[in-house]
């Protein structure tokens, strides 16, 4: 039975803060006020909201912008309910809290609204309301202190008619340009003298626009910006979804608010990869990719003692820039392969020792292949010449070398082992897709000249060789273009 020390928590602090220097901070007095009304800010709310809410020596904000990037249902929506009940109440501002939908923007309204809807509960709230507005895309809190929320969605003239003190864009990965230019100046003759533009989402997805966001995240990782509070919950680099660490990482609220169980029903393939990644470990395109295979994966399939019998494949890759030439075998035993990358050299000294190589494994082996958009087509006159068949593949034989591979890693069954090599380990952390037809096909993509994944790709077809291949060792040798 597990003890709550056993709970996997999620980390109280961002991956990346950047929060501007403040003589001191109304945080603790928000935190006390909201936690009178029975919302407590949880300590990574409480960073953000020091943030938000610190002052220099004139008493204005030290971050006239304010920006929040965190997974989903972590209790966004909760720091901003603290930032705007201390502003209304205890400071008199007015906001316009803006979403980029209606059911998102009413939902705001409804929770910050019943603060001051329960007399019985809380009287003195409910004894400062002036007014509150329920009519669709009209909704409004306003107090008689002068302190106000207005809540709409987003469009290109939502902007108009309003002079406020605290600018909120909730659903900020939706923001775009237009709507900003439209809403910025609703702040410019702030009533306070002191405005404020906080911008809180997640990272933009494929069909988002997310220009405004991007930019202000930009900004932010970079920390040059004196007047931008950014804070952000995220991961980056060759990431493997399943590591609940990562998990813990990306979401403050896991083992609070947000149970792990829901975390795990969300995996592939409730989500698609991207999917996961972006919106419940915050990860961010412009900066990040995700390890094709999971980690966890490729170990499992790691071992220090591979078949010596059955049939055998080799293959060559070259990189892109002609530096480095890879050779991998793939042994076949039974219904389970092993695959090696055994050569992985500079091309300094020059080719005639990987065609050697070749010559001299040839009579034994299944097949021996090369990509067809590889550097490496260069070396196949040379082995023809020296009478090695070599099997050519074209785009579609890739697409199916990279599902096999695939699949035979994540499988439940045995069907792949490989020594645990550091250069092929590392191609496969840092290998991204490319995409191959309109069918879903993928293969290896060798566009990015910081990650050599020659040893990926001569293993994937290596495995695809020993797989595909009906050859017998010593008959004929011809060159055989797969399509």
């Amino acid at each position: 039975m597990s003890s709550k020390s056993d709970v996997l928590l999620g980390s109280q602090q961002p991956r990346i803060a950047h929060a501007p220097k403040f003589l001191w901070s109304h945080a603790e007095d928000a935190a006390f006020l909201s936690s009178s009304y029975g919302l407590t800010a949880d300590p990574w709310q409480f960073l953000v909201i020091e943030s938000w809410l610190g002052e220099d020596r004139n008493g204005l904000w030290t971050a006239g912008r304010c920006g929040l990037a965190v997974p989903r249902q972590n209790g966004k929506n909760g720091a901003l309910e603290i930032r705007e009940l201390y502003g209304i109440v205890a400071l008199g501002e007015k906001f316009l809290h803006t979403a980029h939908e209606v059911k998102t923007a009413r939902k705001a309204f409804t929770r910050l609204a019943s603060f001051f809807e329960n007399e019985r509960l809380y009287p003195e709230l409910a004894a400062m309301v002036r007014e509150i507005r329920k009519t669709n895309g009209q909704e409004a809190i306003v107090l008689k202190n002068g302190g106000s929320v207005e809540f709409v969605a987003r469009s290109r003239g939502s902007g108009r008619g309003y002079t406020v003190d605290v600018l909120v864009c909730d659903e900020a990965q939706e923001l775009t340009d237009e709507q900003l230019e439209a809403l910025l100046p609703t702040i410019s003759a702030a009533p306070s003298g002191n405005p404020q533009t906080i911008f809180t989402g997640t990272p933009p997805g494929p069909t988002s626009p997310g220009e405004v966001f991007t930019r202000v995240r930009t900004a932010g990782v970079l920390g040059k910006d004196r007047r931008l509070s950014w804070h952000e919950w995220s991961c980056e680099g060759a990431i493997d979804i399943t590591d609940r660490n990562l998990w813990a990482a990306t979401n403050p609220a896991l083992g609070r608010r947000l149970n792990i169980t829901v975390v795990q029903d969300e995996l592939p393939p409730t989500m698609s990869v991207d999917g996961f990644a972006r919106e419940r470990l915050g990860m961010w395109s412009s900066s990040s990719h995700l390890a094709v295979i999971p980690a966890v994966a490729w170990e499992k399939r790691a071992t220090l003692t591979p078949p010596t019998e059955g049939a055998v494949a080799y293959a060559l890759d070259m990189s892109p820039d002609r530096a480095t030439i890879a050779i991998s075998v793939a042994r076949k035993t039974g219904g389970s392969v092993h695959v090696e990358c055994f050569e992985h050299r500079s091309t300094a000294l020059g080719t005639a020792w990987a065609i050697d190589l070749l010559v001299e494994r040839w009579s034994k082996a299944t097949a021996i292949v090369i990509d067809g958009q590889s550097p490496a087509m260069s070396l196949v006159p040379e082995l023809l010449a020296r009478h090695v068949k070599v099997t050519v593949t074209g785009a579609g034989d890739m697409a199916k070398a990279c599902g096999l591979l695939y699949d035979a890693i994540l499988s439940d069954a045995n069907r792949l082992t490989h020594f645990n090599q550091p250069a092929l380990n590392a191609a496969l952390a840092g290998a991204k897709k490319r995409d191959i037809g309109q069918a879903g096909g993928w293969g290896w993509n060798r566009k990015d000249p910081s990650v050599d994944i020659t040893p990926l790709v001569s293993v994937t077809l290596a495995h695809y060789g020993v797989l595909t291949s009906k050859r017998h060792p010593g008959r004929t040798a011809r060159a055989v273009v797969m399509s």
